[in-house]
Formats: C-alpha cells, sequence, structure tokens
C-alpha cells in the first residue's frame, strides 16, 4: 500500500509527523516562516498557503526591477552650452562631459558638478562695487602700495577671468578665487614696488597692467589652476586722501612746466627755421656779392689793360679821354652847375634843383593845362642843361 493511499496520514515521508528528531526539516515550515518575516518587513500579515508565497516573491522582484530602473534612469543629466560637467566615481574624476545629454551611474556611485567655462568672473583688489558703476570705495589693506621711491600710493586693480578647464579648476586648487586673489595682491606689490610713483600715475599705467597680466597668468599657470586671465584693469591710481591737497599742487606743477616746455618748443620751432633761412639767405648774398666783386675786378683789370694799350698808342689823347670822363663822373653827382659864358668873365649861377621841384609842381598843379604851355616850360632846363655842357667842354680845353 503506497504513501499517499486515504487511511494512512502517517505514510507521508516529508509530513514530519513521527517527530522524528533526526530527519529532514520541514520546507513548507521554512517557507511560512520566511513569508512571516519578509511580512513583517513590508508591513504584510500571514499567507495561507504555498501559492501565495509565490506571489510575494514575484511582487518583490517587480518592485526591485523597478526601484533599479528609476535609480538607472536618475543617471540622466544636461549640460547646457558653455557648460562642462565633471564626473567623479566615489570622489576620484572619471571624465569630463561636454555639452548635451549624458548619463552616469546614478549617487553614491557617481557625481557630477557642472563648471560655467564661458561666464567672465570679475576679481576686485583694493576695492569692492555694488556693481559697474557703484563703487562702494577702497580697502585700504589691499590698494595701499608701496613705490620704489618709498611713497604710498592707492591702486585698485579688477581681473578679468574665464575657467580653460573644468577639471583642473576643480581639483587641482581648493579656492581658485582665493588663490588668484591672492596671487594678484602679490604680482601687484611686486611690480609697483619697483617702479616710482610719477610713473604709476602718469605713463607707467599701460605697462604695468601688462606686466601685471603677464605675471599672474604665469604663477596661476604654474598651479594648473584650470585659469585663464583675460584683462586685468587699473581701475584707479592716486595718492592716499590725507596728501591729495599737496599732490594736486604737484600736479599742477608739472602741467606748468610741461605747458612752458611746450611753448618753448613752439617757439623755437618757430623761430629756427627762419633763422635758418636768413643765414642761408645772407650766405648767398655774400656770395653773389664775391662773384660780383671778382667778376667787376676782373673787368676792372681787363679795362685798365685795354686803356693801357690805347694810351701806348696815344699818350696825350688818352689822357685828355681821362679827365673828362672823371669830371662828367664826379659833376653828374652834384646840384650846382657853373657855366662860362664864352667872351664873359661873369659866371653865371643856376639852380637846377629848385628848377626842378618847381617844375614837377608845375606839373601837379597844371595837369589840366594845354600840351603847348608843359613843353615851354620843359624847355628851360633842357637849355640849361646843354649851357652847362657848353662849360664844360670850354673848361676841358
Amino acid at each position: 500500500m503506497s504513501w499517499n493511499e486515504p487511511g494512512d496520514d502517517k505514510k507521508d515521508p516529508w509530513s514530519g509527523r513521527d517527530k522524528d528528531p533526526n530527519g529532514p526539516p520541514d520546507l513548507d515550515e521554512a517557507i511560512r516562516t520566511l513569508q512571516e518575516k519578509l511580512g513583517g518587513i513590508f508591513g504584510g500579515g500571514k499567507s495561507g498557503g504555498t501559492g501565495d508565497t509565490g506571489g510575494s516573491f514575484r511582487g518583490l522582484g517587480f518592485l526591485a526591477l523597478g526601484a533599479i530602473v528609476l535609480w538607472l534612469l536618475s543617471g540622466f543629466y544636461i549640460v547646457d552650452e558653455g557648460n562642462r560637467g565633471v564626473e567623479t566615481r566615489f570622489g576620484r574624476y572619471v571624465t569630463t562631459t561636454q555639452p548635451g545629454l549624458n548619463w552616469h551611474f546614478p549617487a553614491p556611485i557617481e557625481q557630477v558638478d557642472v563648471v560655467n567655462i564661458s561666464q567672465q568672473r570679475i576679481l576686485e583688489v583694493g576695492y569692492r562695487s555694488g556693481g559697474r558703476q557703484q563703487a562702494l570705495g577702497s580697502v585700504p589693506r589691499e590698494a595701499l602700495m608701496l613705490t620704489k621711491d618709498e611713497n604710498i600710493i592707492d591702486v585698485r586693480i579688477a581681473v578679468q577671468y574665464k575657467v580653460k578647464d573644468a577639471k583642473d579648476f576643480l581639483f587641482n586648487v581648493r579656492n581658485p578665487a582665493a588663490t588668484l586673489k591672492q596671487v594678484t595682491e602679490s604680482v601687484e606689490r611686486g611690480v609697483i614696488g619697483q617702479s616710482t610713483m610719477d610713473f604709476v600715475l602718469t605713463e607707467g599705467r599701460s605697462e604695468i597692467v601688462a606686466q601685471m597680466e603677464k605675471e599672474i597668468q604665469e604663477i596661476m599657470d604654474s598651479y594648473d589652476s584650470g585659469i585663464v586671465v583675460t584683462s586685468v584693469n587699473l581701475q584707479d591710481a592716486q595718492p592716499p586722501e590725507q596728501v591729495q591737497g599737496a599732490f594736486e599742487d604737484a600736479i599742477k606743477a608739472r602741467e606748468d612746466q610741461q605747458r612752458l616746455i611746450n611753448e618753448a618748443e613752439a617757439y623755437a620751432n618757430g623761430v629756427v627755421p627762419i633763422a635758418r633761412g636768413n643765414a642761408a639767405r645772407l650766405i648767398q648774398e655774400a656770395e653773389g656779392y664775391k662773384a660780383k666783386v671778382v667778376a667787376s675786378a676782373e673787368g676792372e683789370g681787363k679795362r685798365f689793360l685795354s686803356l693801357l694799350t690805347e694810351y701806348k698808342k696815344a699818350p696825350e689823347v688818352t689822357r685828355t679821354r681821362l679827365y673828362i670822363d672823371a669830371m662828367e663822373s664826379v659833376l653828374s653827382k652834384t646840384k650846382t652847375v657853373m657855366v662860362d659864358v664864352k667872351g664873359s668873365n661873369n659866371l653865371l649861377y643856376l639852380p637846377l634843383d629848385q628848377l626842378v621841384r618847381q617844375e614837377q609842381f608845375q606839373k601837379t598843379l597844371n595837369k589840366s593845362q594845354s600840351r603847348p604851355l608843359q613843353t615851354q616850360q620843359r624847355r628851360a632846363p633842357q637849355q640849361s642843361l646843354r649851357t652847362s655842357n657848353r662849360g664844360r667842354d670850354v673848361r676841358g680845353r
């Protein structure tokens, strides 16, 4: 008779009704115990059979699978344009992601830090402002610098920078902004300390800014900070408030000095070319006079030689001719004419200069008079001149 025939309940080998302590454990009892424990955990009650046990296991599986799917879906993230995503796995760098849709293992396995690399960041050293135009004043601890000539100057610097490497920016330097500020102060004090006060306040601004930008970038690169300095702006540079009055007086004196120098240079630029032109003109006149004198001397020498030749041929004629020419040259420059009237010992004095002046006066007053009258007035001086010529001819004889 088999073990599962009716009438014999003790022939089931797995029933355990014989309560044999050395027999195998009751499987149904174990499943029921596990189900009760899980039901206690999830707030369920006791199940009534083995069919409910299988359904509970399937429900737990679906629940766990759904939780895993949701956990994996939470790993999707979007990186905006101009940003970079830095993924870390248990705190260690994994990769840098580009803009767009990306996925990573969700927390607590991996985490993502999004860094804006296109943002223009501004660091203020020596002052604080509430905006681009609203200045809140100087910070003496950062602004006061000692120059090379042992003067104190108030300098305010604005540093503009961007993030060029998100990984270096997050991991290589603990506080990049504070580090950049300390580096800027150090470089600024070094550059200002090597320059004089006048150089910083006047023509040296552009040179100082360029040198500071170069040194700041070199130091930040040596730290692998992931920062690129785009510009360094010298917002203001002035003496301390305690010496503002004296400094303004010094500036005015310097401006007056420069103005006087400019006026002197302008005057020199106007006088020097004129003087050079006059000097060149005098040199040309001297050279012309030299050439004239040389040519005249050469001509006189040639004329003398020609007269000497004629004199050798006819000495008397040549002497007489020379005498007549000399007297004509001398008497032509005088205003008095001596006339020797032929056949008389009387000397006639003619004031020719007065006659000439009278003739000019008559021409002015009598322009409307007839032409014969003017012709008649002109004949008198001509006759007197002919008379004087005859007198000279007589004296020459």
